[in-house]
Parts: structure tokens; sequence; C-alpha cells
């Protein structure tokens, strides 16, 4: 489950960043992020990933037996000028690994209403679906058995992600979907020798500021989670609320 991405087609990716340039954008920064992009889309570094991904893309669920899967790492995307950053687990095999889930549906009708994305709902790569001011990526970016990578595999897509944070320089905030996104994300800090320490704990609504960034835990959009309850339409707003705070904006929904 993550976000329902992997809508754009490698050659989309080769020519631009996930949305059209905004005025002022850095230009070698899309350049990049569009590399690392392709770079996720070519990956068969995880053989066991490899193999699901592409016997869920042949096999396929009943209900969308007729659909066209993906099949392939699910890119991220987004605004690269973004402030906001979202780190989620990873696709779902009939979720990003097709074209979208019930958590995309969650997560992108939170964006529209906050402000980020410019439509609420997302079933198809060429849907118009645009981000301002966010960028969503995942810590594992192929579907895995059970929504449970290894802890090999998520080592090997950690690069990815540190690379996105180097380029994505404008970040103040960044919302993490689920524990895994969250610990994800400190990873890649300390990586990047930025981690704090102790290391903080999750919790949906738990806050911590690292340097420039402020971190938000959010309980992951899953089906797991919002059918009982656990995760309710205003807790998702309030958490962007606040992002849009972090990221010096007052907050103004759209409905």
């Amino acid at each position: 489950m993550i976000l329902s991405g992997g809508r754009q087609p490698p050659e989309f990716w080769e020519s631009q960043g996930a949305n059209a340039p905004r005025s002022g954008g850095c230009r070698m920064a899309r350049v990049s992020l569009a590399q690392v992009q392709a770079e996720i889309i070519a990956c068969r570094t995880c053989p066991r990933l490899v193999e699901w991904r592409e016997r869920m893309a042949r096999e396929r669920r009943a209900a969308f037996r007729e659909e066209t899967y993906w099949g392939r790492p699910v890119p991220s995307f987004g605004d690269d000028q973004a402030r906001l950053l979202i780190c989620g687990l990873a696709p779902a095999a009939h979720g990003g690994n097709r074209t979208g889930d019930r958590s995309g549906d969650w997560l992108f009708a939170a964006l529209h209403r906050a402000g980020f994305a410019n439509q609420p709902t997302s079933t198809t790569r060429d849907d118009g679906l645009r981000l301002t001011d966010c960028y969503i990526t995942a810590c594992v970016h192929c579907c895995p058995p059970d929504n449970h990578p290894t802890p090999g595999e998520r080592d090997n897509c950690q690069p990815f992600l540190v690379r996105e944070l180097r380029l994505l320089r404008r970040v103040r905030c960044v919302v993490c979907l689920g524990g895994f996104g969250w610990n994800g994300f400190l990873r890649a800090l300390l990586v990047l020798g930025e981690a704090p320490r102790p290391r903080p704990r999750f919790g949906h609504g738990a806050e911590v500021v690292i340097g420039a960034r402020a971190l938000l835990g959010c309980y992951h959009p899953s089906q797991q989670n919002t059918f009982t309850g656990r995760l309710t339409e205003a807790m998702l707003d309030d958490i962007f609320r606040r992002a849009r705070q972090r990221i010096g904006e007052p907050w103004s929904p759209h409905r």
C-alpha cells in the first residue's frame, strides 16, 4: 500500500520531473530527480520483489482482471520545489503496482483538501493529477509480499531516498505514513549525518524538529486503519493542517 504512484511512464521521467516546472524552479534538481526516478523504474536488485511484482501484474486480482498493471518499481512524484515531503512504506501489489488503491484515495483527497493536490482522486497515470509544494516518496519502491519488505530489501532501496533528500533542498516538513515510513526516513537521515539522538518514537501526531525540517508522524491510510476508525478524515486533515503551518502557510482547506 502507500500511495497510488507509478502513474508516469519511464519516458515521462526521462524528460521532466513529476510536474511541469514551477517558476523559479531549479533545472538541475529537476533533471537529477528525473534521473533518480528512471533508475528506480529500471531497478531489478531484489529478486524476490521483482518476481512478486511481475507475477502480480500477470495474474491480477479478479476485480482488476481487465486493467493494465504497472508491474515495475513505483517512482516518487510531485513538485521538485516542494516544502512538504510525504514518506510511505511501499506500493501495494494491487495498488501502486496497478494504478492505485483506497489508501491513495484517502491520501489524495486529504492533499486536495489541504491545497497540495489539484484534484481529490487519481485513477490512471494520465488523469491530470498534479501536486503543488508536495513530493511523495517511499522507503521501498516495489510491492512486497504481504506488505513486508525484508531488512535487506529496505536497505537496497534506501540510497534512492537519500539521493532525493539531497536534491529536495526546500523541504521544511516531512509527513511519515506509519512506523515503517518514520523509521525509514530516520535511517536515511543517519546516512546524511543528520539523525537525532535518541531516535524519536513514532506515533500519530508525533512531531520532532530535525535541523530545518519538522517531522510529523501519521497513521498509514490503509484500509485496516481507516475501516476501523483508527485513522479518520479529521485526523488526516489535522496532520496536513499542521504541515501547512510548518512550511509557513495558513490552513485554508479546499472542499
